[in-house]
């Protein structure tokens, strides 16, 4: 038996997420279905975090046991040729035998990307080829406020406002904290870095905002997000914001943003 490593990049718009589900077409399903034609086997993929619908992916994690005894750089291409083209495999490698995608995280990087149709220089709509993966804003944002807001985020904080408003949503984690006991549900997670920053492109200019943290919760990113953009237009204050996570209601915080906007931009390991 061997431990596998597979680092994967998706574009969510036609998956129904990362989890498996009967009658719908999910990235984990795909690559169970990908790992079947090519070697006979069907393990179940685990992934370092469960995407949601629509949420795309530049470096998702999964792990998963093999007994076929495929040479790496073969398994890749191998399931390149036969896993849709929305799914593309950037590495395969054989990991330690105790590793899991999930549960061996100590990091992980989010990206959201938010096109601005209204800036001091006009109006530009979004472009169709980019409308899948971006947010397209129509009101004007002030980078400097997103980026007071995302400032409060930083350090370790009960993030129940921030979570899914489903109460056992809420309690699923995307990627578990390094050493909490499995299956214990806590919204506390800790926020390494936060911050927006604006991007030129030739059809018009991108905030994008990329969130480091040993772990999310079940919409955490997006729901941040909302909140940020309610700050950048105007809307609230980024003072509010501690105000906000000390009442650990959903209520308190702001709306929860598209998921196409989102991106698994990368997981870290220690070893």
């Amino acid at each position: 038996m061997r431990n596998w490593k597979l680092t994967v990049a998706y574009d969510g718009t036609d998956f129904s997420g990362w989890q498996i589900q009967p009658g719908q077409a999910t990235i984990q399903g795909e690559l169970q279905a990908a790992l079947g034609r090519v070697t006979g086997e069907r393990p179940l993929p685990q992934g370092s975090g469960r995407t949601d619908a629509g949420v795309h992916a530049l470096g998702q994690v999964a792990s998963f046991v093999l007994e076929a005894a495929i040479p790496a750089e073969s398994l890749r291409r191998a399931l390149n040729r036969t896993l849709p083209a929305a799914i593309r495999v950037l590495s395969a490698k054989e990991a330690a035998e105790g590793f899991h995608a999930r549960h061996s995280a100590v990091a992980k990087t989010y990206e959201y990307r938010v096109f601005l149709e209204k800036t001091t220089g006009g109006e530009t709509l979004c472009p169709p080829f980019l409308a899948r993966y971006v947010y397209a804003y129509p009101w004007p944002l002030d980078v400097e406020r997103l980026n007071a807001a995302a400032q409060h985020f930083v350090g370790t904080h009960d993030f129940l406002s921030f979570a899914a408003s489903d109460p056992d949503a809420a309690a699923r984690e995307d990627a578990r904290p390094d050493g909490e006991a499995e299956g214990r549900a806590t919204a506390i997670r800790t926020v390494f870095a936060s911050a927006w920053e604006e991007r030129g492109i030739e059809e018009g200019a991108l905030a994008v905002y990329r969130v480091r943290g040993n772990g999310f919760l079940h919409h955490m990113v997006r729901n941040l997000v909302g909140t940020m953009l309610d700050v950048g237009r105007g809307y609230s204050e980024a003072g509010e914001i501690p105000g906000m996570l000390a009442a650990r209601s959903r209520a308190a915080a702001g709306p929860t943003a598209p998921a196409r906007g989102l991106f698994l931009h990368s997981v870290e390991y220690s070893s």
